[in-house]
């Protein structure tokens, strides 16, 4: 059995055989319809946060090959408070075939992992957001052909949509460069396993603290939103320290050409991303979007069958 939570836990192979696999399942939805490979198949969403791709991709993705979802909030259960999480975990693996997440805490993922008898998937934490990723290599290679060398440059905090996404860039060798001020760059551990992934790859990964630098002759150029939920307390810090890394025209101009824009969504306008940027003809937020669902069925249809 197997869990899709951190990237660094599937080996490079796997990973690109997911996207394979993705790709296929895409193609066959838009000739006619994904085979009901999933029938009988029950997936648990479970949220400790507010949703709008996760839950809708995932419930869409189920019911495209032949399974159901079922969504359960924080209400109904309250992981280590009402119950806890390995009493929840235990309980899911009696009546479903696997479990999605999207959680505060990564140590809670983690543990209902732990407990549980059937997979367990990731759908997003504090640390990381392998689903996100996956989606976004899905999203290059479509638009380039290829993952392997494409330059994505990352401006803004280095959270947890950052590092699966340099994860998943590294199990394929592109060149990622990571620009964040002082204080919201990648911990030293989380550099080394994006350079262990990429060993052998060809993959390279460089720091910046001035995003003009990330940006110069950039393939793709991502940001994520400067306040995640649960750092609410921090947004007038945040939005002060960030505000040079924002994506407008302006920083666009410095990449030297017409780079394909990225962002995981949700947005918020006028702060991380303009609307001329985000909405531009090199913008790619609502492929990515898409791109979830087709990348979450690949994941979905290489644990349960």
């Amino acid at each position: 059995m197997r869990h899709f939570i951190d990237l660094a836990e599937w080996s490079t192979q796997e990973i690109r055989t997911l996207l394979d696999r993705a790709l296929t399942l895409k193609a066959e939805w838009r000739e006619g319809g994904n085979a009901p490979i999933l029938k009988n198949k029950v997936l648990a969403m479970v949220f400790q946060k507010p949703s709008l791709r996760t839950r809708v991709s995932f419930e869409v993705g189920m019911q495209q090959l032949g399974g159901t979802a079922i969504n359960l909030g924080p209400d109904e259960i309250g992981l280590g408070k009402r119950e806890s999480i390995p009493d929840v975990s235990r309980s899911l693996s009696v009546y479903v075939d696997c479990v999605m997440a999207r959680v505060f805490a990564h140590e809670h993922v983690q543990e209902l992992a732990r407990w549980s008898r059937v997979p367990v998937i990731n759908g997003l934490s504090d640390k990381q957001h392998p689903c996100q990723a996956l989606a976004d290599v899905l999203t290059i290679h479509e638009r380039f052909g290829a993952v392997k060398g494409v330059t994505v440059a990352y401006v803004g905090d280095s959270n947890n949509v950052a590092f699966s996404l340099a994860q998943a860039l590294a199990h394929f060798g592109a060149h990622i460069r990571m620009a964040s001020p002082p204080g919201y760059t990648f911990s030293e551990d989380e550099v080394n396993s994006i350079d262990k992934i990429g060993e052998g790859t060809g993959t390279t990964i460089n720091l910046f603290e001035n995003p003009v630098d990330a940006v110069k002759g950039a393939d793709v150029i991502y940001t994520d939103t400067w306040v995640s939920m649960g750092q609410e307390a921090e947004t007038a810090q945040r939005v002060k320290i960030m505000q040079p890394y924002q994506l407008n025209s302006a920083l666009i101009q410095q990449a030297g050409k017409d780079s394909a824009i990225m962002h995981c969504l949700p947005a918020h306008r006028g702060q991380e991303i303009t609307d001329d940027v985000a909405d531009g003809a090199t913008s790619l937020i609502f492929q990515q979007a898409e791109n979830r669902l087709h990348a979450q069925k690949a994941v979905l249809a290489t644990l349960l069958t």
